[in-house]
């Protein structure tokens, strides 16, 4: 398989590129800039999913020739203030809402339709999307733009599995809790999951759940998974 990971630089994006794949598979990381720990037999392309055109069309260039078969998009940003007590809609920098909106709808939006032709051509196609619990009914979190970006980003999966479910592309949504990024797969599970003692998720379990998606055959896909920490009481 040659799986595309956007959004690889650090945290989840760069355990996926680190953890997905087996054997044979080609792992392509995609990120402004390089990855610290980018493994040795993994490609990276250097783009910007702020300017989500030229990201796009970078990407496709980069990938164009040696085709594809699964792509990962992992990327999302939030609030300055997102997450925090003192979090208020009303103060939310304008231009800070506008990129957020391009770097989270606009570029996967664009990036899918210029990657979708080399997807289709695989014989078991598949687009991850990374959202989360903030864009699910009854999520308790107040941030407008990044709970809308999040919704919208369900809205995108649901779209095009039905535009292209005769062809055999499965879209899953990886609706993910509070992560602990602190921890990264050179960290034994064992210690990382006691981070935040059960209100983080490891990132080891999301790599383990999108492995289980990408082994599935090509009669069956996951539609949506929502992964919240044990202690997160919202879920």
């Amino acid at each position: 398989m040659r799986i595309l990971v956007v959004g690889a630089s650090k945290g989840l994006g760069q355990a996926l590129v680190q953890g997905l794949g087996g054997h044979g598979d080609t792992l392509i990381g995609v990120s402004r800039s390089r990855p610290v720990a980018l493994p040795g037999a993994a490609q990276w392309i250097e783009a910007d999913l702020g300017q989500p055109r030229q990201a796009a069309a970078i990407i496709h260039e980069a990938v164009a020739d040696g085709g594809l078969d699964v792509l990962v998009y992992n990327v999302g940003i939030w609030e300055a203030q997102a997450f925090e007590e003192g979090y208020s809609f009303l103060d939310d920098d304008e231009a800070q809402i506008e990129r957020m909106v391009d770097t989270n709808i606009t570029a996967p939006l664009l990036l899918i339709k210029r990657l979708l032709p080399l997807l289709l051509q695989s014989a078991r196609p598949r687009i991850i999307l990374t959202g989360s619990t903030s864009g699910l009914p009854g999520s308790g979190r107040p941030e407008v733009t990044f709970g809308a970006s999040k919704f919208g980003l369900r809205g995108i999966a649901e779209s095009l599995r039905e535009g292209f479910r005769e062809q055999g592309l499965g879209v899953s949504c990886l609706n993910l809790g509070y992560l602990n990024t602190e921890d990264g797969l050179d960290v034994p599970l064992a210690e990382a999951e006691r981070r935040g003692e059960g209100s983080l998720i490891p990132l080891h379990d999301v790599v383990q759940v999108c492995r289980m998606m990408l082994n599935l055959s090509s009669a069956s896909y996951v539609r949506d998974i929502t992964l919240p920490a044990l202690r997160d009481e919202r879920f």
